[in-house]
């Protein structure tokens, strides 16, 4: 076995020239009040390694500097390397106009939290697609008045003494499985 060089690895990837070609996961993640500019950075290039429609960024949640401005967090481009260039974002202060705007697109709104009615991440249907994935907080997670306007939530189960997980990484997990499964339905139409 012999590690790819970055070159060898380039050579498969997309470009910035080409990134509108690319097939994209048809979610539509909303980070609602995310303190850290590293934990976004870091869901930025989580992202892009998904290849998702796009990333709305609610409440106090940092944001990258826009085009041509100043006004902005640079410390997110610090983690994100990159990535907010190839991954659709818009700034929207208040999550419920976000999340209003989507339903009446006819888009699934699914929270990332653990409920009363909650599943575990991984049974998400191929129905649920479009969705918008929304991640809330650090420390509180997704608020009740969010919640209220969501179809459904997942959950990534906990087994150990903790009852979660960093939200960056609890946000690589579910959109991974996302990703996993809109493209066994692709895979299963094709074979039709």
């Amino acid at each position: 076995m012999r590690k790819l060089s970055h070159d060898e690895i380039s050579q498969n990837r997309s470009t910035l020239e080409n990134i509108e070609l690319v097939k994209k996961l048809p979610v539509i993640v909303l980070l609602n009040s995310i303190r850290s500019s590293y934990n976004v950075g870091s869901i930025f290039r989580t992202s892009d390694g998904a290849m998702i429609e796009k990333l709305i960024l609610c409440g106090y949640t940092p944001h990258p500097p826009f085009e041509n401005s100043k006004e902005g967090n640079k410390d997110v481009l610090k983690t994100a390397l990159g990535s907010t260039k190839s991954v659709k974002w818009d700034y929207i202060k208040n999550p419920i106009d976000a999340i209003k705007n989507l339903r009446e697109k006819g888009i699934r709104i699914c929270a990332l939290e653990l409920t009363e009615n909650s599943k575990p991440y991984y049974l998400t249907e191929q129905y649920d697609f479009p969705m918008c994935l929304v991640v809330g907080n650090e420390i509180s997670g997704v608020s009740q008045e969010v919640l209220n306007l969501c179809d459904y939530s997942i959950e990534i189960p906990q087994y150990g003494i903790k009852q979660s997980l960093n939200v960056a990484v609890a946000y690589g997990i579910a959109i991974f499985e996302l990703r996993k499964i809109f493209d066994n339905k692709q895979t299963i139409t094709q074979r039709q």
